[in-house]
C-alpha cells in the first residue's frame, strides 16, 4: 500500500524543482548572454530576456573558433579513446577472468594499482612518450651498440637516431588515453557475476574462447558497454590537459581549447556573448549523445537483473 502524504510530496517536488532551477539557471544565462550585443552583455545586472542576436553570434563563433575543424578533432580524438578504452578493457578483464596463468592476479593488482597514480605523476613521462614514441627502441639500440657492429664493416663510427614524434597527430592525443584501469575493473566484476554454466556449456560445445566471449559475454555486456562509452565519450570530448600538452598546431587543436582562446582575456574585446555561444556549442554533442542513449546509460547502471 502506497501511503499519501501531501506535504511530504510537496516537499520533495520543491527540493526537485529548486534543484533543477539551481543546475539550470546557469546555463539559461549562457543562452541569455550569447543572444545580446558586447554592449548588452556587459550591462550590471545581465538582462534577465534573452535578446535578438543568438544566431549571429553564433555563427561568428563558429567562425572565430575555427570549429569546422575542432569539431571533426574533437569527434575523432572522443570515439577513438572510447573504442580503445572499451576494446582494451574487455579483452583484459575477460584474460583476468577466464584464463588461469601466472602473475594473474599480479596483473590485476597492478592495473588496479594504476588508478592510485594521480595525473600529475603521469604528465611528464607521457609527454616524453608522444614526443619520441621510439624512445625503448632507441634505448635498445644504444645498449647493444649497433653502430659498433657496423664499424669493422666500413671502418666509419655509425650513430644511430630513432624519432617517431606524435606530437600533433590523432595517435598522440589518443593512444596516451587509451587505456582504462576503471573500465578493466568494472567489465571484470560483471564477468565474475556470468554464471560459470555458461562457460561450462561452451567448452562442452566446443567453443573457442574467442567464441565465448563474442556469443556470450558480449550480448550480455551490451549494457555496460554502452553505459561506459557514453561516460568515456564524455571524457575525450572534455579533454583539456593532454590536448593543451600535445598540440600546438591550431589545425589540431580539440574544441576544449577553441573555446579557451575565445574567452576574452585584458588585450581583447570583452566578447564575453561570442564565448557563451562557444560554450552552448562545445556542451551539445555530448548532450545529444546522453539523450539518444539515456535508456542503455539508465540501464547499464542501475539494472539488477545481471
Amino acid at each position: 500500500m502506497v501511503e499519501r502524504a501531501p506535504t511530504l510530496d510537496f516537499i520533495c517536488h520543491a527540493i526537485l524543482v529548486l534543484g533543477a532551477a539551481l543546475i539550470c539557471l546557469p546555463l539559461y544565462f549562457a543562452i541569455v548572454a550569447g543572444s545580446l550585443t558586447i554592449a548588452d552583455v556587459q550591462k550590471v545586472p545581465l538582462p534577465w530576456l534573452p535578446g535578438d542576436q543568438y544566431w549571429a553570434n553564433l555563427e561568428a563563433a563558429w567562425a572565430k573558433g575555427n570549429f569546422t575543424r575542432l569539431f571533426l578533432n574533437s569527434a575523432i580524438v572522443a570515439v577513438g579513446i572510447t573504442v580503445g578504452k572499451v576494446a582494451i578493457s574487455i579483452l583484459s578483464a575477460f584474460a583476468i577472468t577466464y584464463f588461469r596463468f601466472r602473475f594473474r592476479m599480479t596483473a590485476f593488482w597492478l592495473i588496479f594499482t594504476s588508478l592510485m597514480l594521480p595525473v600529475e605523476v603521469r604528465i611528464v613521462p607521457t609527454f616524453e612518450a608522444v614526443s619520441n614514441a621510439a624512445l625503448p627502441l632507441q634505448w635498445l639500440i644504444d645498449a647493444l651498440d649497433v653502430g659498433a657492429w657496423l664499424s669493422p664493416l666500413t671502418g666509419k663510427r655509425y650513430e644511430i637516431a630513432i624519432e617517431w614524434n606524435m606530437i600533433n597527430t590523432y595517435g598522440g592525443l589518443i593512444l596516451p588515453l587509451i587505456a582504462s584501469a576503471t573500465a578493466t575493473f568494472l567489465f571484470r566484476q560483471f564477468f565474475l557475476t556470468i554464471p560459470e554454466e555458461l562457460c561450462e556449456a561452451a567448452r562442452l560445445d566446443g567453443a573457442s574462447p574467442l567464441r565465448f566471449l563474442r556469443s556470450i559475454v558480449l550480448p550480455l555486456s551490451v549494457s555496460n558497454i554502452v553505459a561506459l562509452s557514453i561516460i568515456l565519450f564524455l571524457y575525450g570530448w572534455n579533454q583539456y590537459l593532454w590536448p593543451l600538452l600535445f598540440t600546438t598546431d591550431k589545425d589540431m587543436a580539440t574544441v576544449v581549447i577553441g573555446l579557451k582562446h575565445l574567452v576574452p582575456r585584458a588585450d581583447m574585446e570583452p566578447a564575453w556573448n561570442i564565448a557563451m555561444n562557444a560554450a552552448l556549442l562545445a556542451m551539445l554533442p555530448p548532450v545529444i549523445v546522453v539523450i539518444a542513449l539515456q535508456r542503455w546509460f539508465v540501464k547499464g547502471l542501475v539494472d539488477s537483473s545481471k
